[in-house]
């Protein structure tokens, strides 16, 4: 059949969107499904056909039932000066969004950090985390399978790394309720994020499990104490993904200067606003102004996974007044990245990872992708600083005006 004949019994429902793959090569059958939908409900997408995907490229790896891509504006920040262990020098950094006034803000933000000497940055964790459930008889089971755990280690961990030729089992950390037990596995997952190589590592690690504990029942490989895509205090705690601190020092000079405010304003909104207001709120893991907006922007542009924005937008903005200067930091417990795998395999987003030198795989491996987190969390800094100053000087409705809606000052 050729493509105009699939898209008609698309149409008419003999032949269901996603099976159109079965019967055309794969961008042919990207434009029969598209084709066959404008059909069905009477409308017209160009723009979303007009996309440079290869299909190919992506079925099987990275989306199913596509019909074309989606386009994003990218604006750059920078430079922004990052005096990491990883990342060094002067970066510019891509920023995917549809939020007028965002990449402005970031990027005066970078200005007045790089005018200050930079960002000091440091990685103090770094793991992926699964954490399959399990089921035992009664409490009596549960310290026993608790015991034979620790008696295996190695054997557990040799299972697990047989699965994959990048990760490595760190810990484990079990977390009892009743004849409930959860073994959170810990994974260093080299410059990848690394969710779907602690996944297949636990799976095979259940398997074990089961048939040499045979009182355990692996309820499911995912207990929600991992914690994948949801805010939660174990990441809060232990971290997930990378747990990264930025921090600097802004003389008054450029508080003055460039973001037109001082230390004691900056200090007072953060206390009021971060941190008061969040615990008034009943927020328990968001003390920051809007971690969200940069994670959202940079995941956007390099291809992370977007759900993980949740957990990976969680933090803390601290200040203190240090004499007529400001100190500023940001803590992210659970930065989850990569710069391989998943969608940073894309052609957009590989050259956005390239812009700050960090796209594929690092040497050795595990670099890039730290290098990486560095740059996102100087980043975040520069949006908290930012954010901060425009709110301690009334600046921030002026320049939604401005950038958001086109009305000039």
């Amino acid at each position: 059949m050729n493509i105009d004949e699939i898209v008609e019994k698309a149409v008419k429902g003999e032949i269901e969107l996603h099976e159109i793959d079965n019967f055309l090569e794969a961008n042919a059958a990207m434009v029969a499904r598209r084709l066959a939908l404008e059909k069905i409900l009477g409308i017209s997408l160009p723009s979303i056909g007009s996309t440079i995907l290869d299909y190919s490229e992506i079925k099987n790896r990275n989306a199913e039932n596509v019909i074309g891509g989606i386009q994003i504006p990218v604006g750059i920040v920078g430079p922004l000066k990052v005096n990491g262990d990883y990342a060094k020098g002067n970066f510019y950094v891509p920023l995917a969004t549809t939020e007028g006034a965002l990449i402005a803000s970031v990027n005066r933000g970078c200005k007045a950090i790089t005018k200050a000497g930079g960002a000091k940055v440091k990685i103090i964790f770094d793991g992926m985390a699964r954490a399959p459930i399990f089921k035992l008889p009664n409490i009596d089971s549960v310290v026993n399978f608790l015991q034979w755990i620790n008696k295996n280690l190695d054997k557990i961990k040799e299972v697990a790394e047989s699965t994959t030729s990048h990760g490595k089992l760190k810990e484990i950390q079990p977390f009892v309720l009743g004849n409930n037990v959860w073994l959170r596995f810990v994974f260093e997952t080299g410059d990848a994020m690394g969710m779907n190589m602690a996944t297949i590592a636990s799976e095979a690690i259940c398997n074990f499990i089961e048939s040499e504990f045979t009182e355990a029942k692996c309820i499911a490989v995912s207990g929600n104490m991992c914690s994948d895509k949801k805010q939660s205090m174990v990441n809060s705690i232990f971290g997930r993904g990378k747990t990264v601190i930025a921090e600097t020092l802004i003389p008054s000079t450029i508080l003055k200067e460039v973001l037109h405010t001082t230390a004691e304003a900056i200090h007072e909104v953060n206390l009021r606003k971060n941190l008061l207001g969040s615990a008034r709120a009943g927020n328990v893991y968001q003390f920051n102004a809007h971690f969200a907006n940069i994670i959202a922007a940079i995941f956007l542009a390099t291809g992370q996974d977007m759900a993980q924005v949740v957990e990976s937008s969680s933090g803390y903005t601290w200040t203190e007044v240090r004499g007529e200067d400001l100190y500023i930091s940001v803590t992210l417990p659970s930065l989850e990245v990569g710069t391989v795998g998943g969608g940073t395999r894309l052609p957009t987003q590989r050259e956005a990872l390239s812009i700050m030198g960090v796209a594929g795989g690092g040497n050795p491996p595990g670099s890039n992708v730290k290098k990486f987190a560095e740059i996102i969390a100087s980043t975040v800094l520069a949006g908290e600083l930012n954010l901060l100053s425009a709110l301690s000087n009334k600046e921030l409705g002026r320049a939604h005006k401005m950038l958001g809606r086109g009305i000039k000052a």
